[in-house]
């Protein structure tokens, strides 16, 4: 029996070696390939005036629409923002979800709104709308509010709100650079026909000085939990997301901030109101829908256009944010899995959702049972040297390795850190979110499992600060 149950284990734990090489190997190469990425982008820029886009007759008017629930804290310095940023025409649409607290108030007192009578066509479903409100003062501002419906319901009444061929999905506790939307459009400009969306970067503005709705200095955050997700922004952006995208396979663009073709959005029916994810679940549908109807497409990520977000400080709030995003994986992969493997869909169905289902979705599951396994070997005398060696190298020098990676890109495509003491603080994380912080969001995902199974769709509610109280 000891050698049947030595021997099983044996073979497990040679599969997860194999898993933890794999899973490795590709994000190393997503690295190799942003690094490649970078340098084209680097070299396009030297040609290219961002200022002259001004000028170009080709560059499309754009909506931007913020969702905004319980945002008081925020959504004045949000919106200044918004409105100040430099582009040829736009409008910004705030659409208050049925907000409990002063965001409404506070939205009318600051920017002089009154009531419209403005009306709209609903292309897409979305809960009652309560009124419209503009501003003489402030015309390109456009408040919506409505009865909540969460996110994805409120981006929709502002889809049917909008009146331009692109829009830009922000969330409203959000900050956007100045040039954010003349970078971010250039896609479009190269290839307006194929370009269906186009995904930006986010920063974590923990930390930072905010003055007139601009990050005027930049630096770490106090918070230890915050600076574990800088690396981990690092890693996803920089070091994922550039890679996905040369590969043709990125699926996730950021709610926080991504540009899209208004007609191909509406075409799919909008934002699906009971996706748990709604902006990868957006993006997963119009890849869905285009090769369906054997249209070419492309969906890009600019490495350069900069949205600044809060991150969570407390370990309650981090897991809930956690916990959502894995649900909202596993829905928009139930939901899309006539996809999986399926070459009607080419590469998304042959590659890209099938790395999402094996590494991204199944990644904590195959993790923590490696830890769980690791730790029964070494307890029944059934772990060797060889084994030891190789889990310690693929679980933690391999990740610190790839976090490092993403810190060296981050200072080769902007440099935003350039204290040397900044630098240092990030490679010492880089080394530390392996012990203890990455078990620890395993083990969060591995509890979105039960939640998904469950039927948990809340998003939970996370605490929301002022700029000025970031740190």
């Amino acid at each position: 029996m000891s050698g049947a149950l030595h021997a099983g284990l044996h073979f497990v734990n040679v599969i997860i070696l194999v898993y933890f090489f794999l899973i490795n190997a590709f994000y190393l190469s997503f690295i190799v390939l942003s690094f490649f990425g970078l340098i084209r982008h680097r070299e396009l820029n030297r040609f290219v005036s961002f200022k002259d886009i001004f000028r170009l007759p080709l560059v499309k008017p754009i909506s931007i629409i913020a969702p905004a629930y319980n945002e008081e804290n925020t959504i004045i310095e949000s919106v200044r923002a918004l409105l100040s940023l430099e582009y040829p025409t736009f409008e910004v649409i705030v659409v208050n979800d049925g907000s409990a607290d002063r965001t409404l108030d506070v939205l009318i007192k600051s920017f002089q709104l009154e009531r419209s009578r403005r009306v709209f066509r609903k292309v897409v479903d979305h809960k009652r709308v309560k009124g419209i409100y503009t501003s003489r003062a402030y015309p390109k501002l456009i408040v919506v509010d409505k009865v909540n419906g969460k996110k994805a319901d409120a981006l929709n009444a502002g889809l049917n709100v909008s009146r331009y061929p692109l829009f830009c999905a922000v969330d409203s506790d959000s900050l956007l650079e100045k040039d954010a939307l003349l970078k971010m459009v250039r896609p479009f400009l190269e290839d307006p026909e194929r370009t269906v969306a186009a995904g930006g970067i986010v920063r974590l503005i923990n930390g930072c000085t905010v003055k007139n709705g601009q990050v005027q200095e930049i630096r770490l955050p106090r918070s230890i939990l915050a600076r574990f997700q800088v690396i981990e922004y690092f890693r996803a952006f920089l070091g994922g997301r550039i890679g996905m995208s040369m590969l043709k396979s990125m699926l996730i663009v950021s709610g926080a901030f991504g540009l899209f073709r208004k007609d191909v959005a509406l075409d799919c029916g909008g934002y699906r109101t009971r996706a748990i994810g709604e902006d990868m679940d957006l993006i997963v549908r119009i890849r869905r829908r285009l090769h369906e109807t054997k249209r070419p497409y492309e969906v890009r990520f600019v490495p350069d256009p900069i949205c600044w977000t809060a991150a969570p400080e407390t370990l309650r709030s981090l897991s809930r944010q956690r916990n959502r995003w894995h649900r909202g994986l596993l829905e928009t992969v139930r939901y899309n899995r006539v996809m999986l493997f399926n070459p009607l869909y080419g590469i998304t169905g042959l590659f890209a959702l099938p790395f999402y289902f094996f590494f991204e979705m199944l990644g904590p599951l195959i993790e923590a049972g490696g830890y769980v396994l690791f730790a029964a070997s070494i307890i029944l005398g059934f772990a060797n040297t060889w084994f030891s060696l190789l889990f310690f190298l693929f679980a933690v020098v391999l990740g610190t390795l790839l976090s490092l990676l993403a810190l060296l890109l981050e200072e080769y495509s902007s440099g935003r850190y350039p204290r040397l003491q900044d630098i240092l603080t990030l490679t010492l994380f880089g080394v530390l979110e392996n012990f203890l912080y990455r078990q620890w969001l395993t083990l969060v995902r591995v509890g979105a499992f039960v939640d998904f199974y469950k039927g948990k769709t809340e998003w939970g509610a996370m605490p929301k600060k002022g700029f000025a109280q970031a740190k």
